[in-house]
Formats: structure tokens, C-alpha cells, sequence
């Protein structure tokens, strides 16, 4: 009769570790979907400041010139600098996918970009200023792991930054 005890219980412990290995085959896909998800949102994250530091960068570029002066106003060497750092344009990206059409300049002398702005002569407490503005728009991020985080395709909402012409 304990012959009997000690087979059963050896067969019932070989049972539970079978049931545990199948509970963390389970909950370990969870969790791997709920890291991928996190990475990739992370991801997004970051192309987001990148492209906030690249506009910053090209609205920096451009306050130092003058826009009536059309020969010497960079809007595509400050676009190239948006783009691949540098205002030779060439190299590597810095974000992946930011193309020289999602980039729009407005100034006091072209200001088509950005209706019902004012970048001429803006009143200030101490005189008044001309203003520059880059704006990104249209910018999709292309998540790395497309099904697990169910974002397929995230369009940024435009990234707009002003600064003061200092020429």
C-alpha cells in the first residue's frame, strides 16, 4: 500500500512541474510583448527629440542671416543642417525618414507656411523684433516591432520653434 502512496504523488509532482513550465511559456510571451511594446515606445520617444533638437538647430541656423538679403538666407543649408547635421548635406540622417519637404521656413519675408502668423516688426516690451519659425510636419515613425505595440504607423503632430532674427 505505500508502494502505491509513493507512485502517485512522484506522478502528481511530475504533473505541477509540467503545468508550471506551461504557465511561464504563457506569461513569459506576455511579458516579452509588454518589453517590445516599452522599447519601442521608448524609440519613439527619442526620434521625437531628435527631431525637436533638429529643429531647434535649424531655427538657430537662421536667426543669425537676414531674409531680405536672398542670396545670403540658407533656408537649404539649414535644412541640410536639420537633416544630416551638417550644412554639406551629405552623410547619414539624423532621424530616419525626415525629408527637406517635411521642413517649412516662415519669416518677415515669407511667411506662406504659416498663416495668420506675424513675423515682421512683433511689438516686444522693449521695441519690436522679427521672428523666424521651422516647422516639421508630417513626420511618420515606423514603430521597430510593428504588431507587438499595435502602433503600425505614429504621425507626429508638427514640431514648430520661433526664434528672434539677430542679424
Amino acid at each position: 500500500m505505500a508502494m502505491m502512496l509513493n507512485t502517485k504523488s512522484a506522478t502528481r509532482r511530475e504533473g505541477m512541474r509540467g503545468a508550471a513550465a506551461v504557465e511561464l511559456a504563457l506569461v513569459s510571451i506576455i511579458l516579452v510583448m509588454l518589453v517590445l511594446a516599452a522599447v519601442d515606445f521608448a524609440r519613439a520617444m527619442f526620434v521625437y527629440d531628435q527631431l525637436v533638437k533638429s529643429a531647434r538647430d535649424g531655427v538657430r541656423y537662421l536667426s543669425f542671416f537676414d531674409p531680405s538679403l536672398p542670396g545670403n538666407y540658407p533656408v537649404a543649408l539649414a535644412k541640410n543642417r536639420m537633416i544630416y547635421g551638417s550644412v554639406n548635406g551629405s552623410g547619414n540622417t539624423i532621424v530616419p525618414g525626415l525629408t527637406v519637404d517635411m521642413i517649412s521656413v516662415c519669416d518677415r519675408v515669407n511667411s506662406n507656411a504659416c498663416p495668420g502668423e506675424t513675423f515682421a516688426d512683433v511689438p516686444t516690451g522693449s521695441g519690436s523684433i522679427n521672428l523666424v519659425t521651422v516647422k516639421i510636419s508630417g513626420y511618420q515613425y515606423e514603430p521597430v516591432f510593428p504588431g507587438v505595440s499595435k502602433m503600425t504607423t505614429l504621425i507626429f503632430e508638427p514640431i514648430s520653434v520661433t526664434m528672434r532674427q539677430l542679424y
